[in-house]
């Protein structure tokens, strides 16, 4: 399958902002089953200073500095991508829960897991989030099969509701909700693996889907998605979707990953004057083979 994806950002200033300072997360990744074909970013005033580097997690993050006096910022992303025809690669974790969190639990555990062991600034590892993963984690119960069963519970316990969260809701606030948005269950399910002594990053893309006659249309179609994948020494990371009860496939589209949204948000910067704001998103998209 190919993709053109466009993801298009739009911030209206009440007033002229005199500068701005911004940086994006939207290139995205080379992975095994996904091949990038190209990558424009286009802003609007067009960036004084531009710069590329690789963050610690390996994703591509693009910084800019506008000095030109405007009150609209536009910061387009266009992107093509290939991704391979199949599912992701979901190889057997055989191994228990329990030996994996030893391996994680020793002096020298993998270095790629490391650091998302831990709480991070949007999932924090509290009681509630490993009173909610236990029924999951039972003695015996492979990775995969915690993971699976986990991703199922959520998807049936939690509602999908844009309004019903932000970007500061903690994880426990979702668990007493019980609803939330893509972001929100990534976090649910990261906070709910890292309390049983797991590994798990967020990982932010894009999700397309085409519904079959009488069946429902997924949440999330052509917009910013997110997922998450939890780490076996049997498979390396493996990818699961609580919002769509699904393990991502050929649609899912990534742009990058880290220990939680803080981590990769698609667009973050600081501006100098222009008062209040309004921001709007639009993702576009389609499959062109």
């Amino acid at each position: 399958m190919k993709y053109r994806v466009k993801h298009l950002t739009t911030y209206r200033y009440a007033d002229e902002f005199s500068s701005c300072h911004s940086q994006v997360h939207l290139v995205p990744r080379e992975t095994d089953r996904q091949t990038v074909e190209s990558f424009d970013l286009l802003v609007d005033p067009a960036p004084e200073v531009f710069d590329r580097h690789e963050d610690s997690f390996g994703n591509q993050v693009e910084s800019f500095s506008i000095h030109v006096p405007t009150d609209v910022l536009k910061i387009e992303a266009v992107s093509v991508v290939e991704i391979k025809h199949e599912k992701i690669r979901q190889q057997v974790m055989s191994r228990g829960w329990e030996d994996v969190r030893e391996v994680l639990a020793s002096t020298a555990p993998p270095l790629e897991a490391l650091p998302l062991l831990f709480k991070s600034p949007h999932v924090a590892l509290s009681p509630a989030a490993a009173e909610y993963a236990a029924p999951s984690f039972v003695s015996g119960r492979s990775v995969q099969e915690a993971g699976t069963d986990l991703m199922r519970r959520i998807y049936a316990d939690f509602k999908f509701d844009s309004k019903a969260t932000d970007v500061g809701t903690s994880v426990d606030e979702v668990l007493q909700r019980r609803r939330g948005v893509c972001q929100d269950f990534a976090h649910l399910m990261i906070a709910c693996v890292r309390s049983m002594g797991l590994a798990a990053r967020y990982v932010s893309g894009y999700l397309l889907t085409e519904p079959v006659p009488g069946k429902p249309r997924l949440i999330g179609a052509d917009a910013s998605h997110a997922w998450c994948a939890v780490w076996c020494p049997d498979a390396g990371w493996v990818e699961y979707d609580p919002t769509n009860e699904l393990s991502p496939c050929d649609k899912h589209i990534t742009l990058a990953w880290g220990r939680d949204f803080g981590d990769v948000s698609p667009v973050r910067g600081v501006v100098l004057g222009g008062g209040g704001h309004k921001v709007v998103v639009a993702v576009d998209v389609d499959r062109i083979k």
